[in-house]
């Protein structure tokens, strides 16, 4: 902790030890002998097993490479022998092991993964992988050979032997594969535990058959016995909210049984500092006053812990004086204080309001807010936090995504230090934003290849629009697009005729071109070249023939019109026959013979060839091809509506950029509009989807070694790293100018020093080349010769370009096949730079190669001034040690066949090239201009100013753009600058020399950002070197208290340890020394997408009141489920499904889980956990009706039926789905009202997870004869109230009822009473629940979030089969049976609410909906009260009942003030949009609102709280209804009876009754 100054200025430290002292004893007699301290624990465990830590390391090693993980694995083979048995020497000794592959940073990395057990859930994943095979029996370690298991080592061989009748596995994309395993031998799947001794023995096994080539070797973890322990989570928030208590809501149920935990409160636990008193330091400096340093610790704090009110006044400036209390702090400890003030604000604001808050403070925060107003969009009372310019959001980004931003950055900053860049630059070069841009290429449409239907510049038709571009500026309404006599918007479509999907391609056209939009159309056919083939055969060919035809006829216009009715007459999803042609021909010139138009003779083959070559040269992709300007539009956009809509859109978007351009004078009337569009730097000659596809991969350039390539022996040993660093070091590379640079570190054996400078001479023309072209290919073959000449082409082009060669032989490397590699080689060591390229040109021409081939000798073609004897000397030497090196390059780092051809830019690879795929000189071009525009330019300009030599910087730029391009697409970094950092700012410097983490933080100190965001920089400042500036952003003028609660963010940056060497019990939520008097509710704040119950604890955590705690009120929680997300859209029309469901389960168990789509984004959510899941349509409607058409974010390849979902890790996993009506149903509709769903059978198949399955037959009639009730509860008082409401449903309803519950708030003790409950009086329930969607506006406050659970997502909490449904709240009495109201005619609404009852006169004052907004709103009709409610859920869903309420509740909630009471006031407010059925008065009596008389004819009681009186629940129950007493006995008589039960036989579990009730 702090020294003293920072709490107490101007006490120096002996005398405020002294103090400490004398203030102690004097205050000895005053304190009480009360019991100790008292607090609250929480901790989250997951529902599996612990999983080994070296395991867990394993998979951290993995994601730096694969290369590492396998050097781990054989280095900790038996590593249970290696250490004594204690957890902390095991621990070590992994990280010891692990020290030896990762640097200082990655290390801290690894401590801090183990500590958040970040990679549990992956090793948990093939856990669950490995449970699905199942494992045969008696197997601690077993091998999948093709779908064989066995543990036996003799069966291995004979398994592989016939593994090739058996189809391949499928493998994941986590899965480990040895480095190097050949793909086309069997696939042995290993399932064992690193470090067993069984592991030792079939990993030796495996890697023997795996290095002869024999086996494909994959790794995946299996336990055989699981730890007993659970995994304990780290990475989440807990709150402890103070409640209100207007209206006491306590149970007053005495609590039973022994607590859990309560030993967690060691000697050094407590807060360390009270009052400013350091009591940790006063009891080692005094050890014999430790008793009554004890009491005097109590007593300050219960005197600090008084939470008297503050006035008005005192509040205004809290967060100045917070602020000014942390800055006050040495800044190594000012993130401590602030933790600690934001942490336990109620009970530190009253001792904060005496702070003085100097004006320096003031002034330099209010110009900072100036900036952060205007550069970061934050206002007073904002937080933000940014990592190397990254912007962390608080609110949706957990500890697990700020992890993975720390270990991607710290990639890079390591490969630049790797790259020996000095610190200062590092954070420069990071700046740089070298994302590919997403930016459109466009070809050139000047192509005569091209059949233009009409001309806007000379057609007649045109001819009475304006002409001048001026017209561009005059002003029009928005969306209007400008009619001017310009070719300003050209539309190509190129199209193989007789594709089905030309019809409506062309129709789209024609519609343009009727319509006079001012768009010229222009046509490339693709039809079949071969001579022979004509027009009587082909309807390709007729149709070209005839188009041409037509068009010398008449014109184009007129042969744009005849080839539409031609495509008339195809009939849907039909494709054009020559007969089409033929009948139309015929029709409009009876008398032309039509053989001489389409057959054999005919003269009409027009552009037959040039469509087909323009089509191939401008490599645009697969047809048809639609090109607005050139620029090809995306496949999705060629659905005949959304190439309507993308048009005009993009006609809108160029209006824009042409204005600007008429305006800047780039532009005038008399230019050519098409030239000025076709010289854009995004016109390029030829696009190659190779190259522009976003999916990309990098070789890992950085690195520094004196590793080269001319020592074969040596180079095989090196790993990948450090190949790509020796092939780049020994690289020879040809320029424009002056043309080889020979790394002078490279002096071959066969240069004289004189010689050896000559060539020297030539190499610096002073200028750093931004782009690296390395060509791969067997240059002894064609096809690699010729990659290699377009190549030299190209670089003799451009000056910004070197080119270096790569030589990968077909066969295995010898004299006889290798004569162009090795004169090419020779030529680059000796001759001088221009001799050199004029050779190698010459020698890759056609000619010479096939002179070649016929024995003629290399030196026939040597150019003039070439060394010849030099070069022959060197051709003719013994050695080609360089030809192996690169044939081992290309195969084990490239990944490349013999042979195959690949061209690396910057370190990008491209490749390896199809054969016969063609990749041209304009290929390169395109190559050059992306990676000038991306990066090229930007790092070249970083590293001139470095100052290095040239062949360094360029070999600088080409490995800093690989580093930088390989890493993720992330968001832009953003530069924050600061009017000053000297008064309102923490600062904390890095250490010198090493690389660090520029961290700025932005944060109010009364927020609850503050609360989550100092925990998180204390640990990021432990666990990499930081240079941080925390930023105070205060609000002023405050009228209420700013936190009104206390918070903990679990999280240590590594692994804790006890003394005896065992792990501490998991990292805990310690809320100690709590205030006793105010009534707290626990919250937990998790990441997005993980569900946890409450399952141990005998307290209510709904209404924590210490006073009747005896010390520690100890909450655990459990992960349940992770969540799988997703959004889907239907192809067709873009909408989501509305009723789609979807199932998640196993290949053993297609259905554990599922779900139905929403309306809103076509979200959808899955409960799962870490595993392999497999993702399907529901069986029924949804499969009928529709299939899966694409998927993105799966595990499974795009053209597989079953969508395979691994999830193996914390982060969120969101996946998008989109499906496809199948043709048969394309007029059928999910939710439809006429056929009777049939789904209610197939959705009980869920329950066979719990009970073993319920019959179809019982289902429809259960369907028909079941009431379905719904009820929220949160809180031991109000389950009470919710049981004894059950129970009077129950004695009243005649029918079976199934009572269905939302899970989400359950206390454990309901969960475990229930059972009984039903087996009792043999009703049904189900416990559903549904995750709060991450896009739905969220409430912080847990009432607010039931009341939000009420009424937001009823159509997606329950089985489509549920058709009505019942809600009753759970301080309900029923008096009737409620038969009669589930079959009450709601009149076509969706559902039907009681309105408010106006009968009691004394409380007109507080009937708020009299007046105001609420009587206009409603204009005369009733409020009503949300306490019972009738849905009917086919209407409601019909209707889209559930999106319009979570559309106008997204709406309404970004107002604080608006919704003051959420579920009642949500349909009141859309009562026009979604009508209410208002039910008969008597369904609802509530005494606050009714008047006596009406009680007698009451349906059911509501015990409303009384505005008035206040009268608390229980006193009023008692009161009002004379039943409540007696139903409170009977179920207190039935709890009694459960436990005695439970006491008799809680060693065995026997008479638990079976749940017969299934979860959703």
């Amino acid at each position: 902790m702090a020294d003293a100054g920072s709490y107490q200025a101007g006490f120096g430290p002996r005398m405020w030890q002294q103090c400490a002292l004398l203030l102690s004893l004097s205050l000895l007699p005053v304190v009480s002998g009360e019991a100790d301290s008292k607090g609250v624990t929480t901790s989250l465990t997951t529902k599996w097993a612990s999983t080994p830590l070296l395991l867990e390391a394993s998979e951290f090693l993995a994601e730096e490479s694969q290369e590492m993980f396998w050097d781990f694995v054989e280095a900790n083979q038996n590593i249970k022998g290696e250490h004594d048995d204690t957890d902390q020497a095991y621990y070590d000794l992994i990280v010891k092991r692990a020290s030896t592959l990762l640097s200082t940073v990655q290390l801290n990395m690894l401590k801090f993964a183990l500590s958040l057990r970040a990679y549990s859930a992956t090793v948990h994943s093939f856990q669950q992988i490995a449970s699905n095979e199942p494992p045969p029996s008696g197997c601690s370690a077993f091998f999948n050979v093709h779908g064989e298991k066995s543990c036996d080592t003799e069966k291995l061989v004979a398994l592989m032997e016939t593994a090739a009748e058996r189809p391949k596995p499928y493998l994941f994309k986590s899965d480990h594969r040895f480095p190097g395993s050949n793909p086309d031998t069997p696939v042995v799947i290993l399932y064992a535990e690193i470090g067993s001794s069984e592991f030792t023995m079939f990993h030796q096994l495996m890697l023997s058959k795996a290095n002869k080539g024999l086996a494909t070797y994959v790794l995946r973890h299996y336990l055989a016995s699981p730890s007993s322990r659970r995994v304990y989570l780290s990475g989440y928030g807990v709150e402890l909210a103070i409640k209100n208590q207007e209206y006491k809501a306590k149970d007053d149920t005495q609590v039973q049984g022994a607590e859990v935990n309560a030993t967690l409160m060691g000697e050094n636990d407590p807060v360390d500092e009270v009052q400013g008193f350091l009591f940790g330091k006063l009891k080692t400096l005094y050890p014999e006053l430790k008793e009554q340093l004890k009491e005097l610790r109590k007593h300050l704090v219960e005197s600090t812990n008084e939470m008297a009110p503050l006035k008005v006044w005192q509040m205004q400036d809290l967060s100045f004086q917070t602020a000014a209390r942390i800055l006050a702090a040495p800044s190594s400890d000012a993130l401590n204080v602030m933790r600690d003030l934001s942490q336990n604000f109620p009970t530190k604001a009253r001792s904060i309001t005496k702070t003085v808050v100097s004006s320096e403070i003031r002034k330099e925060m209010e110009e900072n807010q100036k900036f952060f107003k205007g550069t970061l969009g934050l206002q007073p009372g904002d937080s933000a936090l940014f990592i190397n310019g990254l912007h962390i959001d608080l609110d949706t980004q957990d500890i697990f995504s700020v992890f993975e931003v720390l270990r991607s950055e710290a990639r890079v900053m390591e490969g630049l230090r790797s790259l020996l860049i000095e610190t200062p630059f590092i954070h420069d070069i990071l700046k740089l934003n070298v994302q590919p841009s997403d930016s459109d290429y466009a070809v050139d449409i000047r192509n005569p290849a091209i059949n233009w239907i009409n001309n806007l510049e000379t057609d007649s038709r045109y001819g009475s629009w304006p002409y001048n571009v001026q017209e561009l500026l005059r002003p029009t309404f928005p969306g209007v697009i400008r009619q001017i006599r310009k070719n300003f918007h050209n539309l190509v479509v190129i199209l193989d005729p007789t594709h089905e999907s030309s019809a409506e391609l062309l129709n789209v056209a024609e519609m343009f071109y009727s319509n006079n939009i001012p768009l010229r159309i222009g046509l490339v056919f693709v039809v079949s070249d071969v001579d022979e083939i004509d027009g009587m055969e082909d309807a390709g060919v007729a149709l070209l023939r005839a188009f041409n035809y037509i068009t010398e006829e008449l014109d184009a216009p007129a042969a744009f019109d005849t080839i539409i009715s031609m495509f008339n007459r195809v009939p849907s999803g039909g494709k054009l026959s020559v007969g089409d042609v033929v009948k139309v021909l015929e029709k409009k010139f009876p008398y032309v013979e039509v053989g001489s138009i389409l057959g054999p003779d005919s003269t009409y083959d027009d552009n037959r060839k040039e469509g087909r070559g323009y089509y191939l040269q401008t490599g645009v992709g697969p047809l048809p091809v639609v090109m607005y300007n050139g620029m090809p539009y995306q496949r999705e956009q060629l659905d005949p509506e959304e190439l309507e809509t993308v048009t005009m859109h993009k006609i809108l978007e160029t209006t824009s950029f042409y204005q600007r351009a008429v305006y800047m004078g780039e532009l005038a009337t008399d230019q050519d509009v098409v030239d000025f569009i076709m010289t854009q730097p995004n016109v390029v000659p030829r696009i190659n989807p190779r190259i522009l596809s976003t999916a990309r991969t990098y070789l890992d350039l950085s690195n520094t070694n004196n590793h080269f390539i001319d020592q074969y022996a040596r180079f095989l040993f090196l790993d990948t790293r450090e190949k790509s660093t020796a092939v780049a070091n020994s690289m020879n590379y040809m320029t424009k100018k002056d043309s080889i640079t020979i790394h002078s570190s490279v002096n071959p054996p066969y240069l004289t020093p004189h010689q050896h400078y000559h060539t020297i001479l030539h190499l610096y023309d002073g200028y750093i080349r931004p782009v690296t072209f390395w060509v791969v290919g067997d240059f002894d073959q064609p096809s690699g010769r010729q990659l290699l000449y377009d190549a030299i082409r190209h670089m003799k082009t451009s000056n910004n370009v070197r080119l270096g060669l790569i030589n990968n032989p077909s066969d295995s490397p010898s004299k006889e096949n290798s004569h162009v590699a090795r004169a090419i080689w020779a030529a680059m060591q000796t001759q001088t730079a221009n001799n050199a390229k004029n050779y190698i040109t010459k020698l890759v021409k056609e000619e010479t190669a096939k002179t070649l081939e016929t024995g003629a000798d290399v030196t026939q073609f040597t150019v003039g001034g070439m060394d010849v004897a030099l070069f022959k000397s060197a051709f003719e030497g013994p050695k080609f040690d360089f030809l192996l090196s690169h044939a081992a390059y290309c195969r084990d780092v490239l990944k490349l066949g013999k042979g195959q051809r690949a061209v690396i830019s910057n370190g990008r690879l491209i490749g390896p090239l199809e054969d016969g795929e063609v990749f041209n000189q304009d290929d390169f071009l395109l190559l050059e201009s992306i990676i000038l525009k991306t990066s090229g330019e930007r790092i070249k300009s970083k590293v001139q100013q470095f100052g290095v030599e040239e062949d360094r910087a360029s070999d600088l730029v080409m490995k800093i753009d690989s580093l930088l391009s390989s890493q993720p697409k992330g968001e832009a970094r953003i530069e924050h600058a600061f009017a000053d950092d000297r008064y309102s700012a923490v600062k904390i410097r890095p250490t010198e020399g090493d690389v660090y983490f520029d961290m700025v933080a932005v944060v109010d100190p009364v927020t609850r950002d503050a609360q989550k965001l100092a925990p998180l920089l204390l640990v990021l400042k432990k666990l990499v070197n930081v240079n941080l500036r925390v930023f105070m952003n205060c609000q002023s003028k405050l009228s209420d208290l700013p936190l009104k609660s206390f918070y903990r963010y679990v999280l240590e940056p590594e692994v804790l340890f006890q003394t005896d060497g065992s792990f501490s019990p998991g990292p805990l939520a310690k809320f100690l020394d709590m205030p006793q008097t105010p009534l707290f509710t626990l919250n937990l704040n998790t990441p997005e997408s993980w569900m946890v119950e409450s399952i141990r604890t005998r307290y209510d955590l709904d209404n924590i009141y210490l006073e009747e705690v005896d010390s520690i009120v100890a909450a655990e929680y459990e992960l349940e489920h992770l969540l799988l997300e997703g959004h889907c859209f239907d192809v067709s029309t873009g909408q989501p499904p509305r009723g789609l469901q979807f199932t998640l389960g196993t290949p053993s168990d297609p259905v554990i889980v599922d779900t139905i789509v929403m309306a809103n984004l076509g979200y959808f959510q899955l409960k799962a956990n870490p595993g392999a899941w497999i993702l399907k349509l529901r069986k029924g409607r949804s499969d009928e009706i529709y299939k899966i058409y694409s998927h993105d974010g799966t595990d499974s390849p795009a053209d597989a039926d079953d969508l395979v979902v691994v999830l193996n890790n914390f982060k969120s996993r969101i996946i998008k789905v989109k499906v496809q009506k199948r043709p048969e149903k394309f007029s059928e509709e999910l939710l439809s009202d006429g056929t009777q769903e049939n789904d209610s059978g197939f959705w009980e198949s869920l329950t066979r997870g719990f009970t073993g399955g319920v019959k179809t037959e019982e289902s429809k009639q259960e369907k028909d004869d079941v009431i379905n009730i719904f009820s929220v509860a949160s809180g031991h008082l109000y389950e009470r109230f919710l049981r004894i409401m059950m129970l009077s449903v129950l004695k009243n309803t005649k029918t079976p009822v199934k009572f269905w519950f939302l899970k989400n708030y359950l206390s454990p003790a309901f969960k475990e009473f229930i059972p009984y409950m039903a087996e009792q009086y043999g009703f049904q329930y189900e416990l559903v629940q549904y995750k709060w969607p991450r896009w739905l506006h969220q409430q912080t406050e847990k009432q607010r979030i039931i009341w939000g659970y009420k009424i937001l997502f009823l159509d997606v909490l329950f089985p489509l089969s549920v058709d009505k449904f019942l809600f009753v709240d759970a301080d309900q009495i029923v008096r009737t049976d409620l038969k009669e109201l589930r079959d009450f005619d709601l009149e076509g609404a969706p559902y039907g609410y009681t309105p408010f009852c106006e009968s009691r006169r004394e409380m007109d004052g507080f009937r708020f909906w009299k007046s105001g907004y609420w009587a206009s709103h409603l204009a005369g009709r009733k409020y009503h009260i949300s306490a019972l409610y009738v849905v009917d859920l086919k209407r409601f869903r019909k209707i889209a009942a559930g999106d319009r309420l979570r559309g106008q509740y997204q709406g309404l909630s970004q107002d604080p003030n608006s919704l003051s009471n959420l579920d009642q006031d949500l349909p009141n407010n859309m009562i026009h949009q979604v009508p209410i059925k208002s039910l008969p008065q008597e369904w609802l009596w509530c005494e606050t609102w009714c008047d006596d008389n009406s009680k007698k004819k009451a349906k059911t009681i509501d015990l409303c709280n009384n505005p008035q009186t206040k009268e608390p629940k229980l006193q009023a129950a008692v009161r009002i209804v004379a039943e409540w007493s007696n139903y409170d006995q009977e179920i207190k008589r039935l709890q009694n009876r459960v436990q005695e039960r439970g006491a008799e036989n809680h060693t065995t579990q026997k008479d638990k009754p079976d749940d017969t009730h299934t979860e959703l």
